[in-house]
């Protein structure tokens, strides 16, 4: 029934979001006479902000339509590689009619980026995928809105996630790297996991950035939340039915009304610090800042529905049972065992302000998968970077960024010939040195390895006993 009355005020605030718009124009062009009135900014400003504050925003463009590679400008055209009911594989192919430039690309590692699938649309990873393009044949993962799929498609659950993922990499071939980001680290490591007890082929490398693998340690807000609630309490309160005027009407869903509401809710004193600096910034005619806000929220407000099954699967196993980090796990009835993976590389990255997935979560896939050896294993602290910092922003760009460039770099055949021994006993580390970002890849130094200890039993014991604390404090 909330889904219903939601849609009813949207339909119902719609003429009024278009009326706003058009009046805040009427009052802000030049060649209106009321924009020559007393106090015209501030009215079209006030306008303006009315306007964003009230209308309904759709999935944006990636808009990814060239990359410079090496001082050339190379096209890039989004190319649809799977549909399936509930994801596209999408692919960013590459052009240019530079020979040099088109054979070293072709030469290049191949990489799949697994988006979230947890309230935003892919497009969020949109400077990932952009930096990322400048070294690598990119892969994405585009999930679609739960509200788009009609109920014939069937239900959609964690394990179909994985699933998911296993299909993508069997479609690309073994010789593709995995990036997972945020939520789908955990899905992403089970997909993997399952490979490799079945004797497939498995990725060259996998790179896991500020994901829940351990939600024990270092909870968090949203952590905090998915333990202290009974699962019942999710199943009555977050899941409504698709409402008619939906081609997926009458699927159970986590609606992304709901979702950014929650998102809205972690920092409400900065979401309203902005709006109102935005309101000041048109006011000013600070058209540059005011441009910043708008392409921020264009994609912070764009929400997508999540299937209910694919939800409630995820706060039972990953934040309820922690079925991964305690063995219980099973995907279709086979266990899913990470000691099996032994010749994927693994690189995990952790934001030091991440206040989403907190410190160690990520970093525990490293005791996870004891069968990897530990000169493949290597961990980095993105240093003042939050969780949105550790795949966009500065910091990704000329931190985080370079470090998994190289890491994937030095982990294909032709690295092979140029590797430095590995050190023989593991050391800490708060950050790998990153490269200069213009650096070519014939001038790119090896890969210098940094182990990382893992997680010891002392210290889940220390972090299941806090959670335990925080949720008897809760009832």
């Amino acid at each position: 029934m909330l889904y219903q009355v939601y849609e009813s005020q949207r339909a119902l605030l719609s003429p009024f979001a278009e009326f706003a718009s058009a009046t805040s124009k009427l009052y802000n062009h030049p060649l209106s006479p009321f924009a020559h009135t007393p106090g015209a900014q501030r009215v079209s400003a006030g306008l303006d902000l009315m306007h964003r504050l009230s209308k309904e925003y759709e999935k944006p463009p990636f808009d990814i339509n060239s990359v410079r590679v090496d001082g050339v400008d190379v096209a890039v055209q989004v190319q649809v590689a799977i549909t399936k009911p509930f994801c596209r594989l999408l692919r960013f192919k590459r052009f240019t009619d530079d020979l040099p430039m088109l054979t070293r690309m072709k030469d290049q590692p191949t990489v799949l980026v697994v988006a979230p699938l947890s309230g935003h649309h892919s497009t969020l990873l949109r400077e990932t995928v952009r930096e990322l393009l400048k070294d690598h044949k990119v892969f994405i993962t585009d999930w679609t809105d739960a509200r788009m799929v009609p109920l014939a498609a069937g239900a959609f659950h964690l394990d179909d996630y994985v699933g998911y993922v296993q299909d993508f990499i069997r479609h690309i071939g073994p010789e593709v790297n995995v990036i997972s980001v945020c939520q789908p680290t955990v899905p992403v490591l089970a997909a993997i996991s399952l490979m490799a007890t079945a004797g497939e082929a498995t990725p060259r490398t996998m790179t896991m950035m500020g994901g829940p693998i351990d939600a024990r340690l270092s909870p968090t807000s949203v952590n905090n939340l998915a333990t202290n609630k009974p699962y019942s309490w999710f199943e009555n309160n977050v899941i409504h039915r698709v409402p008619t005027n939906y081609p997926g009407s009458g699927r159970a869903v986590y609606p992304g009304f709901l979702q950014h509401t929650g998102f809205v809710a972690m920092n409400p004193d900065r979401h309203l610090t902005s709006h109102y600096d935005y309101f000041l910034d048109l006011v000013r005619g600070d058209d540059s800042s005011a441009e910043f806000h708008r392409d921020f929220y264009d994609e912070y407000n764009a929400v997508l529905d999540m299937p209910a099954e694919y939800y409630l699967d995820t706060i039972k196993v990953v934040f309820q049972d922690f079925a991964l980090v305690n063995g219980t796990w099973h995907v279709h009835g086979k266990p899913v065992r990470p000691q099996d993976i032994t010749s994927t590389a693994l690189l995990t990255i952790e934001g030091e302000l991440d206040d989403i997935s907190g410190a160690g979560q990520t970093r525990a896939a490293h005791g996870l998968c004891s069968g990897v050896p530990k000169s493949l294993q290597f961990h980095y602290d993105a240093i003042g970077a939050g969780h949105y910092g550790i795949f966009s922003g500065r910091r990704w760009r000329e931190k985080v960024y370079p470090t998994v460039r190289d890491f994937i770099a030095s982990h294909q055949p032709a690295a092979a010939e140029v590797a430095t021994p590995r050190v023989a006993a593991p050391k800490r580390v708060k950050a790998i040195a990153p490269l200069p970002a213009q650096a070519s890849a014939a001038r790119r130094k090896p890969f210098a390895p940094k182990l990382v200890p893992a997680p010891t039993k002392a210290v889940l014991k220390l972090a299941g006993a806090a959670a335990k604390k925080a949720r008897r404090s809760a009832t």
